[in-house]
């Protein structure tokens, strides 16, 4: 097992490591929170802007911190929705343009270099009639990209599947975790990882009994050097309400520890999801009682263990 020292460890040299992606090449800036930010409870996001009187959730920080998406059901599809911060304020939220009415699209993940990654339950194909949802990805357009400039979706099919696949995180080498309920789960829906060698993605491996039961676990959020995962689990022995925040620590030989239960800083009797760590490795964000909220990372319950 990992000692307490070496996670504090760990945990510092992600934040390092974050650091640096933020102003490599300035390719990124420090992000302009909103006041007031939390501390050890956990608060909703930009009130009325993202958090409204809507079912609220996911979040996504573009890579100069200036653009943040977020995903929100409007009439019975869900939708990803994109504020800017303009003049020191955070604007009112529109629709990202890669939005296709007809669907739906939720689940933003955006790299260092401004790919973007989403679920969406478009057909893979004109032929495609099975009405799954699959991970695509599109990458900034012209002019470096921006809010309105995107690159054609494109479905990642060495990691898609007949199945649903979604909530996706990608590590600093590009290894994507998700979640799916395809053939050869343990439970309902199990959390997969596909790993990125030689520009390609790898044949998704489940990440086995440590992370899943014979419940629901989805939403994975992986650590950018991959030594801890935080994801959600549903109707575990140890849970506060119906879905929980759990965590699980890289082993030495690289195995994942048992999964933990997040706490009652993070969970409620309500049911917590869609978590992500902020590039900066300050806050984690989550989705709980219809908002998005965060919570500094601070009160990891692994942190100076």
């Amino acid at each position: 097992m990992i000692s307490g020292k070496t996670v504090t460890s760990l945990l510092f040299a992600a934040t390092v490591w974050a650091a640096v992606q933020c102003t490599r090449d300035g390719a990124q800036t420090a992000i302009r929170y909103p006041e007031p930010q939390p501390d050890s409870v956990a608060i909703p996001f930009l009130p009325g802007i993202v958090s409204s009187d809507s079912l609220d959730f996911n979040s996504a920080f573009s890579p100069d911190g200036k653009s943040f998406y977020f995903a929100r059901s409007v009439k019975g599809k869900w939708m990803i929705y994109v504020t800017e911060l303009s003049a020191g304020s955070w604007t009112k939220p529109g629709l990202a343009p890669f939005n296709e009415p007809a669907y739906s699209q939720a689940d933003p993940f955006i790299t260092s270099d401004g790919t973007l990654y989403y679920i969406s339950n478009r057909p893979k194909a004109i032929d495609d009639t099975i009405p799954d949802y699959d991970i695509w990805r599109i990458r900034p357009g012209a002019n470096g990209g921006g809010i309105n400039s995107w690159t054609k979706p494109e479905n990642l099919e060495t990691v898609n599947s007949d199945s649903t696949e979604y909530y996706m995180s990608l590590a600093a080498n590009g290894n994507l975790y998700f979640a799916s309920n395809r053939r050869g789960t343990i439970g309902s829906h199990d959390i997969y990882v596909s790993r990125y060698l030689n520009g390609s993605y790898t044949k998704p491996e489940n990440l086995g009994p440590a992370i899943n039961s014979g419940n629901m676990e989805h939403d994975p959020m992986i650590a950018p050097d991959e030594q801890y995962l935080i994801f959600t689990s549903v109707d575990r022995k140890d849970s506060h309400g119906s879905g929980d925040l759990y965590y699980s620590l890289r082993n030495q030989d690289g195995t994942w520890s048992p999964a933990r239960n997040m706490g009652s800083k993070f969970n409620t009797s309500s049911y917590e999801y869609c978590s992500y760590a902020t590039p900066d490795g300050k806050y984690l964000f989550y989705s709980s009682d219809y908002d998005v909220k965060w919570i500094s990372t601070k009160y990891f319950p692994w942190v100076g263990r």
